[in-house]
């Protein structure tokens, strides 16, 4: 058992986020190490004089952040891995639960038969290279040239030499960061973003700083006032439909910070894996900064989640840079996938499998703005997921977990926040069940806002 032991006099409401809050603290600060023994839940309760649910939350909360893990009939134990990442969705959907914790495109038998047909074709027709070549160079150019007509479509105008064709745009984003930031170097994103950022960062040694932000995106003069304090080598946005909180930023916010970038000299990672989806869109980052910015995007959110090809468009000076990167992380793009990727994007069934889903999408929609009439939400009717802030009374662990109770995932907030704590809001994501099932769980979700919170739960 370790002798560290929380602070009682240091506790502030909601209780088991503070408690959770000094020990992750501790364990940052080496004073808990892997394999310290945390207090017993009643032990602790009686010497903090807080009830024991107070305490199975706050290690519930620990757990959640990856920093702890429980072992039934040994105790809570720090873990080996310290900082491992936490996933918004869940990891398998049990027997008649409704999925909205995974983003991911509506999907009928109509994708799963354009898919057939394209390996059918590249049956016939596959290059012997995308077969039997090593060399990236004798493979790729002319996906770089399908790829740069797509983009330009995007409002991204980019020289085919400096695309760089990854699996999927996860990857993309780990050979930006790669290229822009080195270990130790400040990276800044909104204090609520995409989920891979904080462990990434992590693993990579990067030092990342929460940013503020609004409805309409990251604050330019939080942005600032970081880069004033710091020196900020990259910043790392999601401006179209950002996840998880569905903002669609202004292109007046975008100059604003690409400008701050500018004197600054700040790197921009654009990621912009959802923007296809919109009809209407503001110019990309990269059309404003294009000398700073490695914009990125791919095809699993926007046309189907097996096509798994992503793009990166990285101005001169880190064109070669990104390629050593994607080299010495990955080698190349699967071939197959690129080819299939190519294929769609030169017969137009890209774009069809695009304007398929933004009319789905809208469908959707149309089903939220039904079902949950009269509750304050983030969303566009173009986009995957919403976010849905909880009122003032409802605690979010407590929420996500009657909801899953009810027979309903969706994704809290704690993945994606850059602190680790709860923000009060959770993703609900709209592609991923057949549309009356999606009625369904909204249905029972409005049933848990409009209810008085089960008070057995709440922190005292």
């Amino acid at each position: 058992m370790t002798k560290w032991h929380p602070d009682s006099g240091q506790l502030r409401r909601p209780v088991y986020i503070s408690l959770a809050d000094q020990v992750t603290a501790a364990i940052k600060g080496g004073r808990l190490v892997p394999g310290d023994k945390l207090p017993a839940h009643r032990d602790l309760a009686y010497d903090l004089k807080i009830s024991i649910q107070t305490v199975s939350k706050a290690y519930d909360v620990l757990a959640r952040r990856g920093l702890v893990s429980g072992e039934v009939g040994r105790g809570t134990y720090v873990k080996a891995s310290g900082l491992a990442p936490q996933s918004p969705y869940i990891a398998e959907r049990l027997a008649n639960e409704i999925d909205l914790s995974i983003v991911t495109p509506v999907c009928t038998p109509f994708h799963l038969e354009r898919m057939k047909e394209a390996l059918h074709r590249l049956g016939d027709s596959l290059p012997p290279a995308a077969a039997l070549s090593f060399r990236p160079n004798a493979i790729f150019p002319r996906h770089n040239e399908a790829a740069a007509a797509w983009l330009s479509t995007l409002g991204v105008e980019t020289a085919p030499r400096n695309l760089l064709v990854t699996n999927g745009a996860s990857s993309a984003f780990t050979v930006a960061l790669l290229s822009a930031a080195g270990p130790g170097a400040i990276l800044a994103a909104e204090e609520v973003c995409y989920h891979v950022v904080r462990p990434l960062a992590d693993y990579l040694g990067i030092r990342v700083r929460p940013i503020p932000a609004d409805a309409d995106g990251m604050l330019p003069e939080a942005l600032e006032e970081a880069c004033l304090k710091e020196e900020v080598r990259v910043v790392a946005l999601q401006p179209n439909l950002a996840n998880p909180t569905a903002s669609l930023m202004s292109e007046g916010r975008r100059g604003a910070i690409a400008e701050t970038a500018r004197r600054h000299d700040v790197t921009i990672i654009e990621n912009d894996v959802f923007g296809p989806l919109l009809s209407r869109r503001p110019r990309p980052i990269a059309a404003l900064a294009p000398e700073r910015t490695l914009y990125i995007t791919g095809f699993s959110k926007a046309a189907l989640p097996g096509l798994r090809i992503g793009y990166v468009a990285a101005p001169d000076h880190l064109a070669a840079t990104i390629a050593n990167r994607h080299l010495m992380a990955n080698w190349m793009a699967t071939p197959v996938m690129a080819e299939i990727a190519t294929l769609w994007l030169t017969d137009g069934t890209m774009q069809a499998l695009v304007d398929w889903q933004r009319a789905a999408l809208r469908e959707r929609h149309r089903i939220v703005s039904t079902v949950l009439d009269g509750t304050a939400y983030r969303a566009h009717p173009e986009g995957l997921h919403l976010w849905l802030p909880l009122p003032p009374e409802h605690d979010e662990p407590a929420f996500v977990s009657q909801a899953r109770t009810r027979g309903v995932a969706v994704a809290p907030s704690t993945p994606f926040s850059l602190s680790g704590a709860p923000v009060g809001a959770v993703r609900v994501s709209l592609g991923a069940t057949e549309a009356d099932e999606l009625s369904a769980g909204l249905d029972i979700l409005a049933s848990l806002l409009c209810a008085a919170p089960d008070r057995s739960v709440l922190a005292l």
